[in-house]
């Protein structure tokens, strides 16, 4: 089976990179200048920069697909946003995707979000409309430290398929040390000061190079300490993990870079919006049925 595929709020291109050989992304939509150059640079093809929420269903139907990989905004649903779900401006353009589903029904769908979104109202109302299609689903809670990786990023994946769907458990491997994953030579800005360890230290998620986990990298990371993910504990002190490492420990290929008048705080931005690559790659695995 190859899928052709709709990447709709497209990012940095993680579920392009974890379709792989299963299909190709025939267009992508994303609204933010900063990933759309990034995609641009490592795919070759830009998004369309096109407002999802005011789409004209035709738009979508004209690009002949049959399976939409989709992560809309998580902050309706996370635990540190307002949790209004669908009241929440952000979910305008989820709304406005439901819509069209119902007028062009895709053959597939993946969608991925944080571990809120299961009972939402936004939920209750894509489990209502796949059914309604006819649409078989299946529901995975998943973690990348489930894939090897020393990352917590627990995350929600939604399958739809007219084929029925397999109920394969993830594979179960363990974390390795994080040693692998960090960069060859150290970024001196990285390590936090004085004033900012006296004020935060006591709060901070502290990590060796010989742990087997790191908390999940949010947006804010780049300007934000306590919750925001990791630090990094050496003996010069204690500091930010890179962008670099970030992109690793979700799985993007050592290739994968930012154009270079991407800011460091955008960079970790869009990092912390992005997929963990192993997980997606297993869970559109399962669509092969």
């Amino acid at each position: 089976m190859t899928l052709r595929a709709l990447e709709l709020f497209s990012g940095l291109g993680g579920w392009r990179y974890a379709l792989g050989e299963l299909g190709s992304v025939v267009a992508a939509y994303d609204i933010s200048p900063a990933a759309n150059a990034a995609y641009e640079l490592n795919h070759g093809e830009r998004p369309h920069a096109r407002e999802l929420a005011t789409l004209p269903a035709e738009c979508l139907k004209a690009h002949g697909t049959d399976t939409w990989l989709l992560s809309p905004p998580c902050q309706p649903f996370c635990r540190m946003g307002n949790r209004q779900g669908l009241a929440d401006p952000r979910c305008k353009a989820f709304l406005r995707l439901m819509a069209i589903f119902e007028e062009a029904p895709p053959k597939q769908l993946v969608l991925e979000n944080v571990e809120g979104f299961l009972g939402s109202d936004a939920h209750a109302l894509l489990i209502a409309t796949l059914d309604r299609h006819g649409l078989h689903t299946q529901e995975y809670r998943l973690c990348p430290t489930q894939f090897g990786l020393p990352n917590q990023r627990p995350r929600v994946f939604v399958l739809a398929s007219k084929r029925r769907l397999p109920h394969d458990p993830p594979p179960g491997l363990k974390p390795g040390p994080l040693a692998p994953f960090l960069d060859s030579e150290e970024d001196a800005s990285l390590y936090l000061g004085a004033a900012v360890l006296a004020r935060h230290k006591p709060g901070l998620d502290l990590v060796r190079s010989q742990d087997h986990r790191t908390a999940c990298f949010i947006g804010g990371y780049g300007q934000r300490y306590v919750g925001s993910g990791s630090f990094l504990v050496t003996e010069r002190g204690i500091r930010r993990f890179s962008t670099r490492e970030v992109a690793r420990l979700l799985g993007l290929p050592e290739a994968f870079r930012f154009p270079e008048n991407t800011p460091q705080e955008k960079r970790y931005k869009l990092l912390g919006n992005g997929l963990s690559i192993p997980v997606a790659r297993w869970v559109v695995q399962q669509l092969e049925g």
